[in-house]
Order: C-alpha cells, then structure tokens, then sequence
C-alpha cells in the first residue's frame, strides 16, 4: 500500500479575470512529468466561474468527463444537441468519444438552483475510456435525494453489474460521494488505485487531516474509514487500473 496526500495550495492554479482552477494534474501550460494521472483518471480540475462567463465551445475526444457542481449553475451546450444546467446534487456526464463540441457557461436558466449572480464553484473529472472511437454521449440525473448524510453513494460507474446513478465506458473506474455530519464516517472501498478529494470540511483519515480541496491518493487500498471532523462531502475514484492497462 502507498499513500500520498496532497494539500489545496500545492496544486498548480491557472487564473483570469472570470476564471480560478487549480490543477490536481498536469493541465495546459502546467505539465509536470510526475504528475500526469492517478489510476486512470487524467484531470481532476476544481474551477471557479464568474456569472456571465465561461468556456466557449470547444473540441475534445476519447474522454470520459465528469462534472459535479458544488455552488450555483452552469449551463452545458454540446454538438449532439444536449443541453441543460448542472447543479449540486446532478450527476453529469459526457462521453467526447471520437468527437464532440460543447460549451459551459454561469448563464442563466430556470433550474432548481437559480443563482446566477454568483460564481459557479464545480470540480470536473477526466477518466480515460477503455475503447477510443465510440459515439459521443451525455447523461445527467438528479441524485440530491439519494445523498443524505452518511452514505456513501455511487455517482459514475462502468463495472458491470454495479449499480450507478450514471454510466461511464470505463469498466474498471468507479466514482462515489459522500456527505458526511460531523461524527459520521464511511468506508473507502478497496482497490488497486484510489483518489480521495474532500470538496468541503474536513475529514480524517487513518489520522491524516484534510481539509477542503484536499486530496489523497493512494494504491492497493480501501477498507479505512473518512470520518467528518466538520460537516463535509467527498469525492472518491475507486480504480482497478493504470492509464495503459
């Protein structure tokens, strides 16, 4: 077993006027030759956006993308005619496959969490699928009833018979939240390659503190408990393989 943990203000942060992101990997002009991946996921890019503003449409390919919002809205717009806003408590996810245009954006649109003059505060995740060439897709579902405090439920999955809120072309890569009340805890599942990211609060595990924006990474692991030292959500990648496995 390895362990590494991996403090907020340690990643690299790329900034604009209407943009905040920091980097847990190599993004954009920021490459390190160290720190490419984990497991199979790729990017894992926690973003603050504007109101009004946002990324215009643009190109990507053979890639799973994952959204999950934290605070406020943002709208997708993609080439295969999807279209919507993604809020905290809505799985989302797009599958580029041989192709796709989309764009997101802090515009406004009716949705269940209409705060548009704010910033829009979301972590996006890149999983690499297990076949390049496959049709472009998008899925989306409402899962703010499922995350009551103190359980761990799964938010993407490829594993065959694993039971998801949204699917994603990657068998072996599995992606869980949990919200956490102070005092409560949940079990990290075990496998080959694990990628924990607290998005609020803080938690502790096997005695090591994260706070927000925190992040532990680890091989061959599982079994040990996230315990809320405040009240607190998490992120966890359960993976069973490496980027060219």
């Amino acid at each position: 077993m390895s362990k590494l943990i991996i403090r907020s203000d340690e990643r690299a942060r790329t900034t604009t006027e209407w943009l905040d992101s920091a980097h847990s990997f190599s993004f954009g002009d920021h490459y390190d030759p160290t720190n490419t991946h984990h497991g199979v996921l790729l990017v894992q890019n926690e973003d603050v956006v504007a109101p009004g503003q946002g990324f215009d449409t643009h190109p990507h390919a053979e890639t799973e993308i994952i959204t999950w919002v934290l605070s406020g809205s943002l709208v997708h717009q993609d080439s295969e005619g999807n279209a919507g806003a993604i809020y905290p408590g809505l799985a989302q996810r797009m599958s580029a496959g041989r192709g796709i245009l989309h764009s997101e954006r802090n515009d406004h649109v009716e949705s269940p969490d209409p705060v548009h003059v704010d910033p829009v505060h979301f972590v996006q995740m890149w999983v690499m699928p297990d076949e390049f060439g496959i049709d472009p897709g998008y899925e989306q579902l409402d899962i703010a009833s499922e995350l009551q405090p103190g359980r761990l439920v799964t938010v993407a999955s490829g594993a065959p018979g694993h039971d998801s809120a949204i699917r994603i072309a990657n068998r072996g890569a599995t992606l869980s939240a949990a919200r956490l009340t102070a005092g409560q805890q949940v079990v990290i599942p075990t496998s080959r390659f694990t990628h924990l990211f607290v998005t609020r609060g803080s938690v502790e595990v096997d005695g090591d503190l994260l706070s927000s924006s925190d992040a532990l990474r680890a091989a061959d692991f599982g079994g040990s408990t996230v315990r809320a030292i405040t009240d607190a959500e998490v992120l966890i990648w359960s993976m069973d393989a490496r980027l060219g496995e």
